[in-house]
């Protein structure tokens, strides 16, 4: 690790990480063994696969269960975990096995990568999060294993509850059902199952608040305890959660092709799965095809928000979205600094803020008028899928599988830079500038 890179800032390291561990899960889904008829997958279908997985996205042009063969599912699977936790957690998982050091450089290489304000306890962080995630997603198996024993046999049922818990905790969506002969051929076949949606539920809304917010409940056990970060995480994804839940119990409670044929348990079951799943998880119970455009355009909203900072979700962050909006109750109230919970947010991360927010939105359009131009397709089909792409989460009105050769590289585009974040990507391209100290005079504009 010491020698990685050093010419190279964090960023560029990210980047070229990221594309590294895509290229060689491309390689290995292009090798005939990786398929289940033996043949060689082109390059195009085993790179948009490979980018999905690594950028935990879930959106597939070929079926997961039905197409790749175990040795394929395995690579999938490892390269979602790879993607989730993020390359230099297990870099630095490895060294600290083979007891090497673990240097400045590569402790601000892991600050980067998980998102985090200093390097400052990065090290503690990245052992925190392996113990963390290994023992959710074991007891995750094994409770879903538990449940499919009697439908798969013991074997399959092990395999496919590791599967799913890897994927869900990494809100990669990957859903590998539709290997499955009889009435269970998808996760929607489980829509009032309780167990499997709570688990499925519980593992990607854990994965998607964040490490350190992990790490900080486990550690001080208190909310007044907790740092402002961790505050701000919990309220948003709780009001998103409860948000997302209501609307899609109203907006679907009376379309025949979704709700309104369910007992009013499974109703409640299957709004709750759906209203929480946009948050970058992928997986649903109910045909994201068949929901109301009313519906539809909330979900898009969901997932262009996202996760939280430092998780294996994407999307701008519910951070960044808490930043903004406490910048615009600020500004309406006429008060000189932003705060939330006593505390002052400092006036340079919400700069951030709506920059990631406005670099985000910019290049979705981008990326939907791109598609538009490519694809035989509604504007509100493109937008759901170039946002679910930039998300990572993973959701489809069945554009996906139908996309053109241009229209996939579009969003294999759309999906790493979603992953690695679009400030990342644009300091990783930007040239360094030396710092000036000349500062112009104030002058005033009209705004609104």
């Amino acid at each position: 690790m010491a020698n990685v890179g050093k010419q190279l800032g964090p960023p560029q390291v990210l980047v070229l990480g990221f594309l590294g561990v895509i290229l060689v899960g491309t390689i290995l889904l292009s090798l005939p063994i990786s398929s289940a008829d033996g043949t060689r997958t082109n390059f195009i279908d085993a790179l948009f696969t490979a980018t999905s997985a690594v950028c935990v996205t879930g959106l597939v042009v070929v079926d997961t269960g039905t197409y790749w063969s175990t040795f394929g599912q395995v690579i999938i699977l490892i390269l979602i975990e790879v993607g989730g936790l993020g390359f230099m957690t297990f870099a630095t998982l490895f060294a600290i096995l083979l007891g090497k050091k673990i240097g400045l450089r590569e402790r601000l290489l892991l600050q980067e990568a998980l998102n985090k304000i200093s390097f400052d306890g990065v090290v503690r962080l990245v052992k925190h999060i392996v113990l963390i995630t290994f023992s959710i997603q074991g007891l995750a198996a094994l409770i879903l294993a538990a449940r499919w024993l009697e439908l798969l046999g013991w074997k399959k049922a092990l395999y496919y509850g590791i599967f799913h818990a890897v994927s869900a905790f990494n809100n990669a969506g990957f859903d590998i059902f539709g290997g499955v002969t009889g009435p269970f051929s998808s996760l929607s076949s489980f829509v009032g199952d309780p167990l499997v949606n709570l688990v499925i539920s519980g593992l990607f809304i854990t994965g998607g608040i964040g490490f350190s917010v992990i790490v900080d409940i486990f550690t001080k056990r208190n909310w007044r305890k907790l740092s402002l970060h961790s505050k701000i995480v919990l309220t948003m994804t709780a009001v998103l959660i409860a948000a997302g839940f209501l609307g899609v119990l109203v907006l679907e409670a009376g379309n025949p092709k979704t709700l309104q044929n369910l007992s009013w348990g499974e109703k409640i079951m299957a709004a709750f799965f759906q209203g929480v799943t946009p948050r970058t998880a992928g997986f649903n119970t109910i045909n994201i095809a068949d929901l109301t455009s009313a519906t539809q355009l909330l979900l898009i909203v969901l997932m262009f928000i996202g996760a939280s900072p430092g998780s294996t979700g994407g999307g701008i962050k519910t951070s960044t979205f808490a930043g903004l909006l406490s910048a615009v109750r600020a500004t309406i109230l006429g008060q000189e600094d932003v705060t939330a919970y006593g505390r002052r947010i400092p006036r340079g991360l919400i700069n951030k803020a709506v920059a990631v927010t406005f670099v985000a939105f910019c290049l979705i359009m981008v990326m939907t008028l791109l598609l538009l131009i490519t694809e035989k397709a509604d504007f509100l089909t493109t937008l759901f899928e170039t946002t679910s792409a930039f998300g990572t989460v993973g959701l489809s009105m069945g554009l996906t599988p139908r996309l053109t050769l241009l229209g996939r590289l579009i969003i294999i585009i759309t999906m790493f830079v979603g992953r690695v974040g679009p400030l990342t990507l644009a300091f990783a391209i930007a040239q360094r500038r030396k710092k000036t100290s000349i500062r112009y005079p104030e002058d005033k504009i009209l705004i609104g």
